[in-house]
């Protein structure tokens, strides 16, 4: 059985790793590199995601890869640290006391606020995916807690999409995101990367037999005699990783539906120092073009990189403003008084498929594994809702490979 992989993320690799075993496979990314949004900047001396990336406690899936590729050893737990940009300040807001400091909530709002955050994992999601994000918010704790607090993180994550997010997002991620101490959350890294599991997972292919073709988009998809096309090639099974409305573009098929989508624009910054005062994500209140500052090193030891690395976070929808890299810049110099001369060098990643919007609703919009005979899966799919993950990625890879299975011994 021939099959062909469109697009080289994380859910695609992983549906290749047993889909090889016993059939013909064949992936294609458009990009020169694997990864999708896990792809790697390689600077002199070390690596560096494209995009932050970190897992959580509970990702099983992704521990048991890490196991069977050697990398487990590789997983650390490191403290992530937060805080929020008000008025041209940065306040920390990991501990308690840095919380209860905090200027812009009322004694009452924290209150309100840590109930909130005890009680999210046992809230019903299904029940809220119809429910507003910032109406939830403004009815249980209040405008005030809305505004100062959980507007900015929406307006950070989603841009000018943040009042169509459903509640149920908003509540799944404080949930995963209860592993806290008084030092902060606790997130896993790979030490030397997330490229070291991109990376592993190219050679286990190749080792199986795989064809992996780099820089190769899918430009069209057709179905006749039996066989799907893919680019003009014969194949019996595809596996579509990317969009539904990329699907839709190539194929033709106008029955395929889209979905909300965003894109991310997220520029890296190599520093001779450190701006956000030791803090890991700072959240930004006041308005700038970036929604989230996060210096990786002050997660991730600052001597294996021998400079100070910065991710500026922006969401867009359609396309980036032409000048964006350029006007994210100049105002994170100016904002945060850094000479021209304190920034060792920059990239922007511009991905206009970055991630799922979850407005309300979204959970009757997740497409099955299979439609039309053609095999779908990827942050669209359901164990990436209501927030994606590196272990959803892994999941629907997963679960989508045992369907095309299942589905040839039929």
């Amino acid at each position: 059985m021939d099959i062909c992989i469109i697009g080289g993320g994380l859910t695609g690799l992983v549906a290749a790793l047993p889909l090889s075993e016993a059939s013909e496979v064949t992936v294609l990314e458009k990009e020169p590199l694997l990864g999708g949004c896990m792809a790697s900047y390689q600077r002199d001396g070390y690596w560096i995601e494209q995009y932050y990336h970190h897992c959580f406690a509970g990702d099983s899936h992704l521990f048991s890869l890490l196991d069977d590729l050697g990398l487990k050893d590789r997983l650390e737990w490191l403290k992530g640290s937060t805080g929020y940009y008000v008025e041209g300040k940065v306040h920390p807001l990991t501990s308690p006391m840095e919380i209860l400091r905090y200027p812009h909530l009322s004694f009452i709002d924290k209150a309100r606020l840590g109930v909130l955050t005890l009680r999210a994992k046992g809230l019903d999601l299904s029940s809220l995916d119809d429910v507003p994000a910032g109406e939830y918010i403004r009815e249980h704790l209040g405008e005030r807690v809305y505004t100062s607090f959980f507007e900015p993180l929406l307006r950070s994550k989603f841009g000018d999409r943040r009042d169509e997010v459903s509640a149920a997002w908003l509540i799944s991620r404080i949930a995963i995101r209860s592993d806290r101490g008084v030092e902060g959350e606790r997130l896993g890294y790979l030490n030397g990367g997330w490229h070291l599991l991109i990376d592993s997972l190219e050679e286990r292919l190749l080792s199986k037999g795989c064809a992996i073709e780099k820089g190769t988009p899918a430009i069209s998809l057709e179905h006749t005699g039996g066989k799907w096309l893919v680019n003009g090639r014969a194949y019996d099974v595809v596996l579509a990783t990317i969009p539904p409305q990329e699907i839709k573009r190539i194929s033709g098929d106008e029955t395929f539906a889209s979905l909300p989508y965003q894109g991310a624009a997220c520029m890296t910054l190599g520093l001779d120092r450190d701006v956000t005062r030791g803090i890991y994500w700072v959240n930004m209140k006041d308005q700038a073009p970036y929604g989230a500052v996060v210096t990786h090193t002050n997660f991730a030891p600052r001597e294996r990189y021998g400079e100070d690395i910065v991710y500026l976070a922006s969401y867009f929808a359609g396309q980036p403003a032409p000048d964006l890299k350029e006007t994210m810049l100049s105002d994170f110099c100016r904002r945060f008084s850094v000479p021209k001369t304190a920034v060792h060098w920059s990239e922007l990643a511009v991905e206009r498929f970055a991630g799922p919007v979850y407005t309300t609703g979204f959970a009757r919009l997740i497409p099955a594994y299979e439609e039309r005979g053609l095999y779908l899966a990827g942050m669209f799919s359901r164990p990436n809702y209501p927030e994606r993950s590196m272990e959803g990625s892994i999941i629907a890879g997963l679960e989508v490979a045992d369907r095309i299975m299942e589905g040839q011994d039929d």
